[in-house]
Parts: C-alpha cells; sequence; structure tokens
C-alpha cells in the first residue's frame, strides 16, 4: 500500500472515531432512524388492558362545538363509570375557568374516583403550582440534576381533586419524531412524573415510586407490582409501539370495559395537534396509551453503556477492511464488500434489539457517504431537494407565481425564525350551526363537507391572490399572514383588503344560499399588525413554515370580538395606523391580556357604513 493510502485510511478512521465522538445531527438523525426499521419489523400485539376514548369530529356534532363544558366531561366520567371502566386519564388540559360554570361539578367527580389529569411544563419562570409525587430514591445520585427541567408547570384548575396529575411531556429527536418519553421531569428542584407513570401509579393505588439514580444518571424506575423500568441518564425510556388498543368516538355506545384503563384525548381536526412518532403521525393520548402500555409488560428497550464501545470498535474494523478493498479492488467490488457488512450489521442489530437492545448502524453508512459521495452530484441533489422542499412546503399555502419566486432565489426564504412586523388575519365562518343542522337533518354530510371546503376554497383564493400566505386551518377558520416569507411593503392594506373581500363574498353567495333554502353565510374576521417571528420551525427533516407571537394571538381575539360587536371585520389600532387609504370608523376599545392599555378597534367602511354581522 503506498504511503498516501495508509494515510488516508489514517484519516478516514480518526475522523470516524471523532465523529462518533462529537455526535452532529446528522448522524444522530441516522441512528434514531434505526429505531424506527426495529419497531416497523416487530409484530402488532393488541394491548388488552388499555381502551383509548377519542372526542372526534362525530363527537363535536353530537355534544356542539370545543371545548365542551365542565359538565359534559363529568357526564363522560359517569358514562364510563357506568361501562365498568378502571382509572380514566384526561390528556385534555383543565387550565381555564369553565364559561359555564360547570367546575365544581366536575371536580366532584374527579375526586377519589380513579382519575388521573393532565398538565405541561412552561419556561415561563412562574411559580410551579402543580402537585408533586413522592419518590424513594436508590443510589448515590441527584436525580434533578439528570432529569429535564423546567421553569414551571401550567396549572390544572381540577388537580388538587384528581387521584393524580402527569406531565405531557416528550423528548423530541433531532428530526422532530418521539421516541422517547421522559418519565419524570424536574421544576425548582421537585420531580414530577409523566402522565403515563402517575397513570400507572394510580392503577397500581400506590403512593409513590422508587428511582435508582447513580453518579452517572438515572438508571431505572418502578411501580410495584411492575418490574423496574430501563430508563436512559435522563430518566426517559424508548416507548414501544408495537402495540394497538381498542378504541371508541365519545357518544359511542360502549361495552362493559371490565376495569380496563381508558384515556380520553381529541382527535377533531384543528384541536389536538398530530404528533410524529416511529410509527406515524399520533395524537398525545396515543402516545401515553403506549408509555403505559411500556411502563405494565411492554418491551423495554435501552442502549448500555458497553453499546458506544461496541459500536466503535466494530465500525473499525469494518472501516478498516472497506479502506483496504477501496485501494487494491474496484470500486464495484469495493462496494459489494461494504453492502455485505452493512447487510451483516443491520441483520445482527436487529436480532440484538429483539433482546431489548438498540444497537446503532449508521456509522458504516457514514463510510459509504465518506468514500463513494461526490461533491457535484452532492451539490445537484441538494439544490434538487431544497426546490422540491419548498414546493411541497409552500405549494398550498401561498400563490403559484411567489413559490416560482422562491425556487429562483431561495434566499427570499430564510430558514430558520427572525423577528419581523407582519400583518395577521383571522377569518371564520360566523352562524354555521343552522347550516349544518339542515344538513344533519338531511343526513348528508358529505355535502356539509363540500360546503364547507367550497367556502375555504373561495377564502384561500382571496388571500392568495392578494399576496397572502395560508398558515393553517382551523375547522371552518383561516389564519393567514403577510409580509412572510415574500416582502410586502403594503402588508396592513393588503390584510385589510382581504377581509373586506371575504366579506364581500357572503353578497356573492347570497343568491346561491338562498336557492339552496340556507341562510345568508356570514364571516368573522380579525385584523393585527405586530411583530412576530416566523420561519420555519421544527427539525431538519420535518419543517412548519409558521408564526408566533402576542401580535398573532390578538389578530384571533379580535376575529372572536366580532360576535360581541356585531361587525364582520375588526382591525387594531395598529394596523388601522398603516392603512390610511381605506376608511374606517373606530369602534371602541377591548382589553387584552398582557397590554397595560387597551387596543382600539376598527371597523372598515363598507359602501360607506360599517356593516353588522347579525343583519337578516
Amino acid at each position: 500500500m503506498k504511503l498516501t493510502s495508509i494515510w488516508s485510511c489514517i484519516i478516514v478512521l480518526v475522523s470516524l472515531i471523532g465523529l462518533r465522538v462529537y455526535d452532529p445531527d446528522i448522524i444522530e438523525q441516522l441512528r434514531v432512524i434505526n429505531f424506527d426499521y426495529y419497531q416497523k419489523a416487530e409484530e402488532q400485539v393488541q394491548n388488552e388492558s388499555i381502551v383509548l376514548i377519542d372526542i372526534g369530529e362525530k363527537s363535536l356534532e353530537q355534544f356542539g362545538q370545543w371545548p365542551f363544558p365542565r359538565h359534559q366531561f363529568a357526564q363522560m366520567i359517569s358514562d364510563l363509570r357506568n361501562s365498568n371502566a378502571g382509572v380514566i386519564g384526561f390528556t385534555t388540559m383543565f387550565a381555564d375557568v369553565d364559561r359555564f360554570g360547570g367546575d365544581e361539578i366536575f371536580s366532584s367527580w374527579v375526586k377519589d374516583n380513579g382519575i388521573v389529569l393532565s398538565s405541561t411544563t412552561s419556561q415561563k419562570g412562574l411559580e410551579s403550582v402543580a402537585p408533586h409525587v413522592g419518590t424513594a430514591t436508590l443510589g448515590n445520585g441527584d436525580a434533578t440534576t439528570f432529569a429535564y427541567r423546567y421553569n414551571s408547570i401550567v396549572n390544572n384548575i381540577h388537580g388538587s381533586a384528581a387521584d393524580g396529575v402527569g406531565m405531557l411531556s416528550s423528548s423530541p429527536e433531532v428530526d422532530g419524531s418521539v421516541r422517547r418519553i421522559p418519565l419524570v421531569i424536574s421544576v425548582q428542584n421537585k420531580l414530577y412524573p409523566s402522565f403515563g407513570m402517575e397513570t400507572v401509579r394510580v392503577m397500581a393505588n400506590k403512593k409513590s415510586y422508587t428511582m435508582k439514580v447513580e453518579e452517572t444518571g438515572i438508571e431505572n424506575m418502578r411501580i410495584p407490582p411492575y418490574e423496574p423500568v430501563k430508563t436512559d441518564y435522563t430518566g426517559s425510556i424508548y416507548v414501544d409501539w408495537t402495540n394497538t388498543f381498542e378504541r371508541y368516538q365519545y357518544g359511542d355506545v360502549l361495552p362493559d370495559l371490565q376495569g380496563k384503563t381508558v384515556i380520553i384525548g381529541t382527535t377533531a381536526e384543528g384541536i389536538s395537534p398530530l404528533v410524529t412518532t416511529p410509527m406515524g403521525l399520533k395524537y398525545p393520548h396515543d402516545i401515553q396509551a403506549s408509555v403505559i402500555h411500556t411502563l405494565t409488560g411492554g418491551k423495554q428497550i435501552s442502549r448500555p453503556q458497553w453499546v458506544l464501545l461496541g459500536e466503535v470498535s466494530l465500525m473499525f474494523f469494518l472501516g478498516l477492511i472497506l479502506l483496504l478493498s477501496v485501494y487494491h479492488l474496484p470500486i464495484w467490488l469495493s462496494a459489494l464488500v461494504f453492502g455485505g457488512s452493512v447487510t451483516g450489521v443491520v441483520f445482527a442489530g436487529f436480532e440484538v434489539f429483539a433482546s431489548g437492545i438498540l444497537i446503532d448502524f449508521s456509522y458504516p453508512l457514514i463510510l459509504l457517504i465518506l468514500i463513494f459521495s461526490h461533491s457535484s452530484f452532492n451539490n445537484f441533489y441538494v439544490q434538487f431537494k431544497l426546490k422540491q422542499q419548498i414546493k411541497g412546503q409552500f405549494g398550498t399555502y401561498i400563490s403559484p407565481e411567489y413559490v416560482d419566486m422562491i425556487v429562483k432565489d431561495p434566499s427570499l426564504m430564510k430558514l430558520g425564525g427572525e423577528r419581523k412586523e407582519m400583518s395577521f388575519m383571522f377569518a371564520d365562518i360566523v352562524g354555521f350551526t343552522p347550516i349544518s343542522e339542515k344538513y344533519m337533518k338531511e343526513d348528508d354530510p358529505e355535502g356539509l363537507v363540500e360546503l364547507i371546503n367550497e367556502f375555504l376554497d373561495k377564502m384561500t383564493k382571496i388571500v392568495l391572490k392578494n399576496g397572502g400566505t395560508i398558515d393553517k386551518y382551523m375547522g371552518d377558520c383561516i389564519m393567514a399572514f403577510w409580509n412572510a416569507p415574500i416582502f410586502c411593503p403594503n402588508h396592513a392594506e393588503m390584510a385589510v383588503k382581504t377581509s373586506i373581500e371575504i366579506e364581500l363574498l357572503g353578497d356573492e353567495l347570497e343568491e346561491k344560499m338562498k336557492d339552496m333554502g340556507l341562510p345568508r353565510v356570514k364571516f368573522g374576521t380579525g385584523v393585527n399588525t405586530g411583530i412576530c417571528i416566523v420561519g420555519n420551525m421544527g427539525s431538519e427533516t420535518r419543517l412548519d413554515y409558521s408564526v408566533v407571537g402576542d401580535a398573532v394571538n390578538l389578530g384571533a381575539r379580535l376575529e372572536a370580538q366580532t360576535r360581541q360587536e356585531d361587525t364582520p371585520i375588526i382591525v387594531s389600532q395598529y394596523t388601522y395606523m398603516q392603512t390610511s387609504d381605506i376608511p374606517m370608523s373606530l369602534l371602541g376599545e377591548v382589553k387584552v391580556k398582557g397590554k397595560e392599555e387597551p387596543v382600539k378597534m376598527y371597523a372598515p367602511l363598507i359602501d360607506g357604513e360599517v356593516r353588522k354581522l347579525y343583519k337578516d
């Protein structure tokens, strides 16, 4: 072997080991994908002790719009108890007082009834108010130094009445997918269990749980009579996703549940977020059910400390063999050597996984990239993927002309978040209940969906025509914004113009609605302008172009205020100051949470007057 070849071997092998020690995100991403392949290869098994109750579209049609009043949740507990349910867990948060005054009756049903409620974490630095559960700690370590730390917890106002309150916390991997769930978190030097952990504790009728903590981190946790569960040093477990559950829609006639644990969550579109998992998108109560399954007899998956040394040694040996073959064999033959090595490692990985140990086979892939990557192909591939990402990400949210502009000049789209002044519009179909009832009486849900989609389609076209970006659809409501990703100097004016055109859409559709025997369609729209954070949020493989900030929240608040002000469009003072060319009338002021001074509200004049929302 030539001297240069020897040095190449040394450089590549040292680089490989350095990459493993440094562990950059791209390599971690390859590694976590291993877990997905292993899980998908496992046989799916039905869990016979856990039942899921979905609050979906069918439930909303039967019991009314979300959120349900608390007395409805109390009735839910009563129905489940009549069906002989065991422990009942709600992944729905109850952070605010019930506007219908049903908190007292709900708390009375929660108290001493085997109910587990949920809470969530916050980084706002507020005082923690959620109840915590004591732990019996074995070992020399301090769990609060290893567990995920948060400043505070969002209070569940019924938490004191419940048998347990657990955290809906997760630890997404670098690609945004949830594979591990922390069983415990630390808030102000107190330990709080996860929702799944707390549910198991209530199932076992125990007052606390035990934890083994050494100087290197948390090793395991246990709730008798269940076996100890191995964790990583943070107290997180790899979830066993190889399970399915018996599930029903809330409102369905339930069979005898025979003491099974029931986990309740929302599945209606726009209410509960979907979470990426190795088995695809899942709702939070699906995830928590899988955690409970893992804790009570599912497969325990771990990565012992010796695994890292074994992986590095194996990769060193395989890397040396591959590099020697590259310098002494034809490229196609060395590729066969590499492929055979990877196949062997992958097969061994699946076999070891069957025993509950997670092996990383990503480094043979790294070697392949190091040896066979070509810069020109790489550049072409990156550019191609970027254009596809742009088209896929923005194609349904902004006009085709703007998409073409971004494809030609990707610098128009800043990856990541940035502070920017923007205008926001929330447009909602108001008073849709009579229309829904007519379709329901005629047993024509498909027609109702078709009609809603027609309205949303027309509203969307108006937004895109005026240079706006669709952020999301929330039932029959559209959220849109201006001045991102494409610069729009008159974004406030365009947002107001769009709201006016949406209101005039009702005029356009009036005759059609009358011919169909339906009332005039009405729209409620709120418009605001302000500073927010906008950009691609998520991970490198799963991005969501969106906005966050108080200015966005104010736009939503103004849309809701249209009902109280009896006008279809409300524009904030901040938008008004940038739209001098559009005549408007002062409506009054509204006190907004987080702002010391009330916000002035304006209504644009249409045909010289302020329109009424509830006109005949």
